[in-house]
């Protein structure tokens, strides 16, 4: 019997054996293998098992691309995985080797730092005008008082808007300015001049229209670049492209920029673990070179720079954005699927599911951070 034989007679061995183990494993988070319930998994192909055990995240995401496996509710799926620290009993040797290559290799330096924009945010801008709100907010909104994803959305530029105590006349920076909507709706409201830098061209050319006629001022433009002084700094979304070797040249830069008597809001995803990579199949097919940071590598980094004037954590309300971009998404895949395949439609609603789901385990966070330079005399009374 040759080697090929061989491994084909052991493979529904090894497959039996690793099902058994990952039906303990989903067990203990209160999800079945072929169960009828919403959250249970449907294995279309047994080979799922090993592949899982041998890739990790990276398996079992590529798995569900190619169709291997199914769950109609793959959120309330991720929710009880993640709540039940599954992901943590899985660690593979691939794992390893991608936190040692985040370790040796600054991959958000200067010469990545556009990676991110030209693989995600470049993907096309009809995809995010489908999925997002009005103001084309790709970040958490603020449910507190909100029933639609455009009311959370201007609750959260409203909410950034009271917090940096905005008013007319004032320059505001926005480092990662997305498509515009912070700039935009500042401009509008508060009547500030802004200057927006983002590292991916389309999100740039439709941010300079959707800005048109106001005093703003979009570039294509690594953060490091930026010159110049700002009464007011707000950054939406953007720290998780940072990455932890990146920390302290962030904020020192932000600290360049900023007035002395300025305020720096930071709305950023963070994590209860400092960590120094991100998941390898978020990495690889989402977020290239991404990062979440956590509370003790930002205070880390702002030492001896700024002052904590507020931290404000909603990442509960991350949960109903991620499912109203993944409705949308859904309702209008008839549009956009001529622009994209089955495979990127799973992959798609494999990543705001998956990331619904840690939120909702908490496993995720949602920090606003308002920071002074020198402090704002007599304390400062933050919106909420």
């Amino acid at each position: 019997m040759n080697a090929v034989d061989e491994n084909s007679r052991r493979a529904p061995v090894r497959h039996a054996k690793f099902k058994a183990r990952a039906a303990e494993l989903l067990q203990s988070a209160g999800i079945e293998i072929d169960g009828g319930r919403p959250f249970d998994i449907r294995v279309h192909d047994p080979r799922l098992y090993t592949r899982a055990f041998a890739e990790g995240s990276m398996g079992v995401g590529e798995a569900y691309m190619d169709g291997w496996w199914d769950c109609p509710r793959l959120d309330e799926f991720f929710a009880r995985l993640l709540g039940a620290h599954i992901d943590d009993k899985v660690l593979t040797w691939r794992d390893a080797l991608h936190s040692l290559r985040a370790r040796l290799i600054n991959q958000q330096s200067r010469s990545r730092s556009f990676e991110i924009g030209r693989r995600h945010y470049d993907k096309g801008n009809r995809l995010y005008q489908c999925m997002l709100d009005k103001h084309m907010m790709y970040s958490c909104g603020y449910w507190k008082d909100a029933q639609t994803l455009d009311e959370a959305q201007e609750a959260k530029l409203d909410l950034i808007c009271r917090k940096l105590g905005l008013k007319p006349g004032m320059k505001l920076l926005d480092i990662g300015c997305g498509w515009g909507g912070m700039l935009r709706y500042a401009a509008e409201r508060h009547g500030v001049e802004g200057v927006g830098v983002t590292v991916s061209k389309e999100q740039a050319e439709l941010a300079r229209e959707r800005c048109s006629g106001l005093p703003i001022d979009i570039r294509l433009e690594d953060y490091r670049n930026v010159e110049g002084r700002f009464d007011r700094i707000v950054s939406i979304g953007m720290f998780e492209h940072v990455g932890y070797k990146n920390y302290r040249t962030y904020m020192e830069t932000a600290r360049r920029l900023l007035a002395d008597d300025g305020l720096f809001l930071l709305h950023c995803i963070g994590t209860p673990k400092s960590v120094t990579q991100t998941d390898p199949w978020i990495a690889r097919y989402i977020f290239p070179n991404s990062m979440l940071p956590s509370a003790r590598q930002i205070t880390t980094a702002i030492e001896g720079l700024f002052l904590f004037e507020d931290w404000h954590n909603f990442g509960a309300d991350y949960d109903p954005t991620l499912m109203q971009w993944l409705h949308n998404f859904r309702a209008h895949w008839d549009e956009l699927k001529s622009d994209y395949d089955d495979r990127f439609y799973r992959m798609w609603t494999y990543y705001l599911q998956a990331s619904a789901g840690s939120f909702r385990a908490r496993r995720s966070q949602l920090w606003q951070l308002l920071l002074s330079p020198n402090g704002v005399p007599g304390g400062c009374r933050v919106a909420r």
